[in-house]
């Protein structure tokens, strides 16, 4: 028993004791649409709060684009001076990684994180320098535009007309440990545009005639918001499982066809790609495996409407289990889908039974699910 000598713990020690030893930075992402509409002036304002919380914040590397109020803010921070490269006779300035690491900060800020370093850099990429920095325990904010996610670059470049240079892998920002959206109104962007806050204003005409179209940037915020909800959808998804909390909890919609080894298959995924299109959702595409799949003739069929699958972008899931009902049931469940589509041929007599009945045990134990059938000739 302790003693009245013994110091007492205060309750901020007793959870500190109780949290696990942090062994990686955080990665906290800002987002924008489009130039302009704030991302790293959100970065540095968290980065001066965080300051005044008692952390030890430095700038990496800030890209103020002549922009006044971002600038002053940050003049408030420690900035790691930048490595001066010489590459074929011209003087370039980079973040200095090592630097960094040597000064060894709680948090540091790198703007923008697509940047492709020059030639002779220690890493071809900015984002290359950030996963060093996370691994070495320090916590990461930086930013991005969404037109600089690889898997958006080309719909972006043909919607805009104006071609991206610098892209990041998503796999880059699904490693994030929490994504910010920096949003404003397409049509406070403009505004901000013709008062100059963005670009000198001998260039804002020709820029709002181009990329900063109306059209435009109500498509690229839209794109930003998804990718948003995505992370968001992510975070839950892995908040659900480590609570085990119910299938109900979902943000982004899941559309799961369910196919057999049959011409109609094809038609299915066709309609779930369709839906999951208009819902902006994902799509899956679920076969539970038979004997009768062994077939040359049904594992060709099966093959092409797995292909077919795939071009659309379709994940497709193979599922093993004796009661086809219960196995497709539990993987929706546990993976939170939305909306299922099952076929269904004009059975008649025992089969057109035996269907219902598998139906009907399929709802009683997927009962959140929205469920489409899709009724076909039989074949």
């Amino acid at each position: 028993m302790p003693t009245d000598s013994t110091p007492r713990k205060r309750p901020e020690d007793w959870l500190s004791a109780a949290e696990p030893e942090k062994t990686r930075g955080r990665f906290k992402v800002f987002l924008g649409y489009a130039p302009g509409v704030g991302k790293t002036f959100s970065m540095l304002s968290e980065g001066i709060r965080r300051r005044q919380r008692g952390e030890d914040v430095v700038i990496g590397v800030i890209e103020t684009h002549g922009r006044k109020g971002t600038a002053e803010l940050a003049s408030k921070l420690e900035h790691v001076p930048l490595r001066e490269i010489d590459y074929k006779g011209t003087l370039f300035s980079e973040m200095d990684v090592d630097a960094i690491l040597a000064r060894k900060p709680q948090v540091v800020l790198i703007d923008e994180l697509a940047h492709s370093n020059i030639a002779s850099s220690r890493t071809t990429k900015r984002y290359e320098d950030v996963l060093i920095l996370l691994d070495a325990n320090i916590d990461v904010l930086s930013t991005i535009n969404v037109q600089h996610v690889e898997s958006l670059t080309p719909r972006i470049q043909s919607l805009t007309g104006v071609p991206v240079r610098e892209t990041i892998p998503d796999w880059v920002l699904d490693r994030a440990d929490e994504i910010v959206i920096s949003d404003l109104t397409p049509e406070a962007l403009v505004t901000r545009m013709r008062r100059g806050d963005i670009y000198p204003l001998d260039r804002t005409e020709r820029a709002l005639a181009n990329f900063f179209r109306r059209g435009n940037l109500i498509a690229l915020r839209e794109m930003a918001l998804h990718r948003v909800t995505r992370a968001v959808d992510r975070t839950l998804d892995d908040y659900v499982k480590r609570k085990q909390l119910g299938p109900q909890w979902s943000v982004t919609e899941k559309v799961a066809v369910f196919i057999s080894a049959s011409a109609q298959a094809r038609d299915l995924i066709a309609r779930g790609a369709r839906l999951a299109e208009g819902l902006d959702g994902e799509l899956y595409v679920l076969h539970v495996q038979s004997k009768s799949d062994d077939a040359p003739d049904r594992k060709r069929t099966l093959d092409a409407s797995l292909q077919f699958a795939t071009n659309l972008g379709a994940q497709i899931i193979h599922l093993t289990g004796k009661s086809i009902p219960s196995t497709t049931a539990a993987y929706v469940s546990e993976h939170r889908i939305t909306q299922a589509i099952f076929g269904h041929s004009a059975l008649h007599g025992l089969r057109k039974y035996l269907y219902i009945f598998a139906l009907q045990r399929f709802m009683s134990e997927a009962p959140h699910v929205d469920l489409h059938i899709i009724t076909h000739e039989s074949s």
